[in-house]
């Protein structure tokens, strides 16, 4: 792997936290408060640098002074989201940004399953916020149930094609 940051022995008490890029107001609030807490406890959150909960999950772990760990889908020179550079900036400060791709290597809608599968085997658990029912937060969680992660979920309303791929976690 490639790293921007450091990596510490306490890492390996970590909790990833994945979902939506596209998000309602709900399962922003939803992700910064339970990474906000998650990182005040002392866990590292884990999530992918990607918009939405992912960004959520980072800044909230910032913000309680602890650690983070963004996962990406590219190379370290050539983060995506771009607008997402000032907080990888942050994360490597006190923190990590990590790839497993080479240095300059673009983003790809192929590249993305290969940091899910990362995110979904580094925490001893997995976290999704908010995920609609052909997400890649969906595929992420049967990768982290693959891997003998436990698998949490956040109840959404059940009016709301966001919601679908979390409720339908919890009735499994």
């Amino acid at each position: 792997l490639y790293v921007w940051g450091t990596l510490t022995q306490a890492d390996w008490r970590s909790v990833g936290v994945v979902g939506s890029r596209k998000t309602s107001h709900y399962g922003t609030e939803s992700a910064r408060k339970l990474s906000y807490q998650l990182a005040y406890a002392g866990l590292t959150v884990v999530s992918g640098l990607a918009r939405g909960i992912d960004t959520a999950a980072h800044q909230a772990a910032l913000a309680a002074g602890g650690r983070t760990i963004a996962v990406i889908g590219s190379g370290l020179m050539d983060l995506y989201p771009p607008e997402n550079a000032g907080l990888a900036e942050k994360i490597a400060a006190s923190g990590a940004v990590v790839s497993e791709f080479p240095m300059t290597f673009p983003p790809s809608p192929q590249t993305f399953p290969y940091r899910n599968r990362i995110v979904a085997g580094w925490g001893r658990a997995l976290l999704v916020v908010e995920a609609g029912a052909k997400s890649g937060a969906l595929i992420t969680a049967e990768q982290a149930v693959e891997n003998g992660r436990l698998v949490y979920a956040v109840p959404g309303p059940i009016d709301r094609p966001t919601s679908f791929g979390t409720n339908r976690l919890i009735q499994q």
